[in-house]
């Protein structure tokens, strides 16, 4: 079996109401899947980080990749990541390695269809389902302390165990109010994270979490900038509540930096960002060998196979209609919540099929 091709397909639409973290608003979403075809008919699914904005940066990027894959072996999947991000051509991060991530998750995904079997056994099947917990908790126009505690009381409803809610964007103690309420609203048993998305100082988010640390949180996410590994260790040296961090960093370099530093306590890789499911297996067996444990961001449908494959998987993220309306309606099989867990596909590969019919509309390439 040979490679014919490797091609990609852009979606983008807008939110029904625009949604705001620490830092950034976003008004559309959207997914870039990539498609890696081969002589013998079968082709891998990968989907790409989020490049709506710019989706002929990334089809010319993957245009170029493809030539070092066009006419070899899908199987061989070490060699394709080596030779695609040797030489970089735009540094050891960003929209490369990105491209990189998406076209090395559609090899797996094909690989595993090769092989007859779901990824997360094909990867080393630890286990058939994770625990989960549903992002969200937004700043939305409109959208006050009695909207938001109704966000969290449908999150429960649905099966939800656990819960993030975004932080950052207005005051620390108006931010500490609105955790007392999640946490009064889901009650003791419902694990609560919240999340910064980078949007403090070290000495702002310590502030934060001391204040906060009453309300018994499970972890704090992204403090401050990714790269201010300094911050991070001492925020974590400051509060009981754990931190995490990961989604912005890159490759099996920046996540042993992060763990040489003892930076965080639990490690976020995003497969689509930092390098696909071939650096990700690294990164999880780095975690390992020093007792970390991994909760992937982003992408349930991908990282599902990841974080059960592995012995560290912590807890999947998940993400529900109340961020994105078009949430069941992407793939032709939509991931459910179970007693607070999801349970991975047992179709081969990655086990999703696109769903042309609804997305059809919001074809932008």
């Amino acid at each position: 079996m040979k490679i014919t091709d490797v091609r990609t397909e852009v979606f983008r639409w807008p939110r029904a109401v625009p949604i705001t973290n620490g830092l950034y608003t976003y008004t559309h979403s959207g997914i870039n899947a990539i498609h890696v075809d081969t002589d013998e008919g079968l082709s891998g699914l990968g989907i790409g980080a989020s490049m709506q904005d710019a989706p002929e940066v990334g089809a010319a990027m993957t245009n170029h990749l493809k030539q070092v894959l066009i006419g070899k072996d899908p199987l061989d999947t070490e060699r394709h990541w080596h030779e695609m991000w040797r030489p970089k051509l735009v540094g050891r991060r960003g929209i490369s390695t990105r491209v990189i991530s998406g076209i090395d998750i559609a090899l797996w995904d094909l690989k595993a269809k090769i092989a007859g079997m779901p990824l997360y056994k094909m990867l080393g099947g630890f286990s058939n389902k994770i625990d989960t917990y549903v992002a969200g908790g937004y700043y939305e126009e409109g959208k006050g302390l009695r909207e938001l505690a109704a966000e969290m009381e449908t999150n429960v409803d649905l099966g939800a165990t656990a819960v993030k809610m975004k932080i950052g964007a207005v005051p620390i103690n108006e931010d500490v109010e609105r955790v007392r309420v999640v946490r009064e609203t889901v009650g003791p048993n419902v694990k609560v994270m919240v999340d910064a998305n980078n949007a403090y100082r070290h000495y702002q988010a310590i502030e934060f979490a001391r204040k906060a640390e009453q309300y018994d949180l499970f972890w704090f996410e992204e403090p401050v900038e990714p790269d201010d590994y300094a911050g991070q260790r001492e925020i974590t040296r400051a509060t009981s509540v754990p931190v995490a961090a990961g989604e912005n960093e890159y490759t099996r370099y920046g996540f042993r930096d992060m763990i040489e530093h003892r930076a965080v306590d639990i490690l976020q890789p995003d497969a689509l960002i930092m390098g696909g499911v071939t650096e990700f297996m690294k990164v999880a067996a780095l975690a390992q060998a020093n007792d970390l444990d991994i909760a992937p961001h982003g992408a349930q449908e991908v990282h599902v196979h990841l974080v059960t494959a592995i012995s560290n998987g912590l807890i999947l993220e998940y993400y529900r209609d109340s961020v994105d309306h078009m949430h069941g309606q992407i793939y032709k099989d939509t991931l459910q919540i179970e007693d607070g867990r999801v349970y991975a596909p047992n179709r081969p590969g990655l086990g999703i099929e696109l769903n042309y019919e609804a997305l059809e509309p919001h074809r932008i390439a």
